[in-house]
């Protein structure tokens, strides 16, 4: 008895401890649960419910509102077809996706490099010019693009000075300026893990693999690459995931006709007023989010191992 009551009392004692800690959490998870868990549960109902004549919902169920992510109905017959509108916009949205990361990659990773080779005391002031474009709104930064690629910006002046172009090149309203514009948004949220992680890079590894006569790219690829991949991993995840979603660069760079994911949900519970539709894509959006996230804690467990 001498032994055990001590032992009890102890688990006794933890018991209540961990209540008290989940009582302290428990304002915290209802407000959690409330501001995140409620609304998804809100747009997943309404992805199943008939939409309203002029807007919101009818509470009917339907799937009519998954079916219009990929198919439309002919509006004489009723006939499904393929929803060419929709897969175009969806496509557009994984393309450019991919390729602000591959560009910003292209970008940041000699740029954080840069930065992490510079004495100590210069690297701040570096960083800090990385960080000033998040001192001003998405919408200004989107304008200020906007003032140098339209047809009597400083691009195409630029390029009437020079004699390359005798006429304006049309780059607003395209691909490219969409492209261009979320390149410039994201490229810091690709620099700051990358330089976060050649910070911490054992750089006398790269002088021996000189020592070893390895090329410059061989250095590149089997000393570097290796060692910063974590970094590439979460700069690449930062910048695709909100890049997927974007609405404020599609919608002042493309002039509304160059559409992305994030535009056409938006158009949905707007003019459309297709809420169930608008419910439905969102949720594709984030199917998409999900798979780009467990991407990245695979390949960070696989990094772990």
């Amino acid at each position: 008895m001498a032994v055990t009551q001590p032992n009890t009392d102890l688990v006794i004692a933890n018991r209540r401890e961990t209540r008290n800690r989940w009582l302290l959490l428990l304002p915290s998870i209802v407000i959690l649960l409330a501001a995140a868990v409620g609304p998804l549960i809100v747009v997943v109902i309404y992805s199943f419910l008939t939409a309203g004549d002029y807007g919101g919902v009818v509470w009917h169920f339907s799937w009519d509102g998954w079916l219009g992510v990929f198919t439309t109905s002919d509006p004489f017959d009723g006939t499904l077809s393929l929803a060419n509108a929709h897969i175009s916009i969806l496509w557009r949205s994984v393309k450019l996706s991919f390729l602000t990361t591959l560009f910003c990659l292209i970008l940041g990773f000699p740029t954080a490099y840069f930065i992490a080779t510079r004495p100590v005391t210069q690297r701040d002031g570096w960083m800090l010019l990385i960080t000033i474009p998040f001192w001003t709104n998405l919408l200004i930064r989107t304008f200020a693009i906007m003032g140098l690629i339209r047809n009597e910006g400083l691009a195409n002046g630029l390029l009437e000075w020079l004699g390359i172009i005798d006429h304006p090149i049309q780059m607003m309203f395209t691909d490219f300026a969409i492209l261009l514009g979320m390149v410039y948004v994201y490229l810091p949220l690709m620099v700051l893990p990358l330089y976060a992680s050649m910070e911490r890079l054992n750089f006398s590894l790269i002088d021996a693999a000189y020592d070893l006569y390895a090329t410059p790219f061989r250095v590149l690829r089997r000393v570097i690459v290796p060692a910063v991949k974590p970094g590439v991993v979460a700069g690449s995840i930062l910048v695709f995931v909100p890049s997927l979603g974007a609405y404020v660069i599609p919608r002042i760079l493309g002039g509304g006709t160059q559409l992305m994911l994030g535009n056409l949900i938006e158009l949905q519970f707007g003019q459309a007023r297709n809420w169930p539709l608008g419910a439905a894509l969102s949720l594709t959006l984030l199917v998409m989010v999900t798979v780009a996230l467990i991407v990245y804690v695979r390949a960070s467990a696989n990094e772990g191992d």
